[in-house]
């Protein structure tokens, strides 16, 4: 694949200016998150491109293993956090549920689909792990923001169904349902136009970087049928996990976010 001269990446960044011409004609307030969003990426990608030097260079089952963990720990951080649960409670239930579901995709895709004689090779297993977690992030916070939303802001309807039916599975399977269904809706949409009006990343690089097309798209379906088995096992093991603490004895609903003692 042909390389990028460092003044040719420097010159990539001059098509900024039209975003930054938009926002300060109309006034918008993001020209610093601009700014600040850039600077991110760059020095967020240039130590990731430094790791993964050092990772694939030793291709150590503990280190890739570690890595994968701290993946999950971010990935279940970063939506306690955009959520607003309490860290405290939910961070436990949301790390099990991401070590859990990547160990079954992890297992099934590399141990049985791709059959690789080293199951922890660095190239596979951090990049296929990284882009199940990676895609798992945003539907899981719209799936547990519908799910604890619901719960807390249409508490009565919990109740209501709880005290006709007895059962607190029969009670909370609406607020499920909702959940399951705002968090994964933009996925499968994602997956019925792909190839129309979207290339994935993944078929893209590897086509990039020599790989012929069919074998480029095989992986592209492999990939898609990973993101999506593990989104959905993700979001529905933090729920069925998070339940453990979001109920009492009685079945009543405990404070759930941070801000619902101040209530």
């Amino acid at each position: 694949m042909a390389d990028i001269g460092i003044f040719d990446l420097l010159l990539g960044f001059v098509i900024l200016a039209v975003p930054l011409l938009v926002f300060l004609y109309y006034r918008i307030r993001l020209v610093a998150d601009l700014f600040i969003s850039t600077a991110r990426m760059i020095i967020q990608l240039a130590l990731v491109a430094v790791y993964l030097e050092w990772i694939f260079e030793m291709n150590n089952p503990w280190i890739n293993s570690l890595w994968v963990f701290a993946m999950v720990l971010v990935g279940a951080g970063t939506t306690v956090y955009r959520v607003k649960l309490r860290w405290r409670v939910f961070l436990v239930p949301l790390v099990l549920a991401g070590l859990v579901a990547m160990a079954i995709i992890d297992g099934f895709f590399i141990g049985l689909v791709i059959r690789l004689e080293y199951f922890f090779d660095a190239r596979y297993f951090i990049p296929i792990s990284g882009m199940v977690l990676g895609n798992s992030i945003n539907h899981n916070i719209v799936g547990l923001s519908a799910y604890f939303d619901g719960l807390s802001k249409r508490r009565e309807l919990y109740y209501f169904i709880l005290t006709n039916n007895g059962s607190r599975k029969k009670a909370i399977r609406p607020y499920i349902q909702e959940a399951l269904i705002k968090g994964l809706n933009p996925l499968l949409a994602t997956m019925s136009v792909m190839g129309l009006i979207s290339l994935p990343g993944m078929m893209t690089g590897q086509i990039l970087g020599g790989a012929s097309p069919a074998t480029a798209i095989k992986y592209q379906i492999m990939i898609m049928l990973a993101v999506f088995a593990g989104c959905t096992m993700i979001l529905i093991m933090s729920i069925l996990y998070s339940n453990f603490f979001v109920f009492d004895d009685y079945d009543n609903i405990r404070p759930l976010k941070t801000n619902d003692r101040a209530r």
